[in-house]
């Protein structure tokens, strides 16, 4: 089955090619306007989508040397994410599906990420899996294949959040994640005295919003600029104290559901730390972690298509009158 993905919920427009689980295209245009905000400016992002998303899907099929007609399936994010950006790309596959009479399904962002791992190497179900970005901080049990369970997530901030948030009060570039990573492989994990929340009761739920607190008021009495070995020594404990209670609620995870694998994905799997972690968990337990590549952890959009591809097999069609959910979790039903 081939499956034309796409992939518009916040700033990365992305079309890719998935047929069987294996990638024949995969494009991904990055939108440079953002960077001098700091952050993501919604309507710069959905009017960018507009521009860049015909030019990106022309792209893929054309490095998947397919034309339109040749796809079996459209698959395309419905949610979580930006209204505006999410609404791009969802009347952008209706169109494609009306005018070529291919079958579309809408995709959850989130649960896209936890089968990405599975593009590149084996990730066989039942496993627990954790999304971890700039928006999400999810944990999820997966009994079978493309079916998905929340069973922990972030009562505030989300991971990759707390990274960007942290790193500008530290005067790093935005987004700071990859800066801090490459800080705090200089620097000591124990300099400075951070946090880690600890929720009571069984929750597996989590809680950066106390970490960034603590951090800032910590930033606020340093002298500037921060010289260069202390700045290390900073990152490095902001990265433990973060990688810390990801890992912690990981492992109280696999203590409850069964599991013959674990998979971090989203954009804070890339971090070294957080890896080096995962697998030493995953080692002591005798299963293995498995990881997207750096160019599955980032937005993309062959999980979509990889994700929509269970959907549509099973023989699932999302109705013409489904719209985008900018709140969507593993707890709404999809549109049908």
């Amino acid at each position: 089955m081939r499956v034309l993905g796409i992939e518009t919920s916040c700033d990365d427009t992305g079309a890719a090619i998935v047929e069987d689980g294996r990638i024949l295209a995969n494009i991904v245009a990055s939108q440079d306007v953002h960077l001098e905000y700091g952050g993501v400016v919604p309507e710069l992002a959905s009017r960018a989508h507009i521009t860049l998303l015909p030019r990106v899907v022309h792209e893929a099929l054309t490095a998947a040397a397919l034309t339109i007609d040749q796809l079996d399936g459209i698959a395309v994010t419905i949610g979580p994410g930006l209204l505006g950006s999410l609404l791009v790309g969802i009347e952008f596959a209706k169109g494609l599906s009306l005018a070529r009479g291919i079958p579309w399904v809408g995709v959850n962002h989130v649960e896209a990420h936890l089968v990405s791992a599975g593009l590149e190497s084996e990730l066989e179900a039942p496993y627990v899996g954790m999304v971890a970005s700039g928006g999400h901080t999810e944990i999820y049990h997966v009994p079978e294949p493309g079916v998905f369970r929340r069973v922990g997530s972030t009562r505030d901030d989300a991971a990759g959040e707390a990274f960007d948030k942290i790193g500008k009060l530290m005067g790093l570039p935005y987004p700071a994640g990859p800066y801090m990573d490459k800080l705090a492989r200089e620097g000591r994990s124990d300099a400075v005295p951070l946090p880690r929340a600890k929720l009571k009761g069984e929750t597996l739920d989590l809680s950066m919003s106390g970490l960034k607190t603590a951090a800032k008021l910590f930033l606020e009495k340093e002298p500037r600029p921060i010289p260069d070995a202390r700045l290390k020594d900073i990152a490095a404990s902001v990265e433990k104290a973060i990688v810390d209670v990801l890992v912690d609620r990981l492992g109280l995870a696999l203590t409850r559901y069964e599991a013959r694998a674990v998979t971090v994905a989203g954009g804070c799997a890339c971090n070294t730390l957080l890896r080096e972690e995962t697998a030493r968990l995953a080692s002591a337990r005798g299963i293995p972690a498995r990881f997207p590549s750096p160019k599955l952890c980032r937005d993309n959009g062959a999980m979509i298509a990889h994700a929509g591809s269970f959907a549509l097999r099973r023989g699932e069609r999302t109705s013409f009158s489904a719209s985008a959910i900018a709140n969507l979790d593993s707890f709404t039903p999809l549109p049908v």
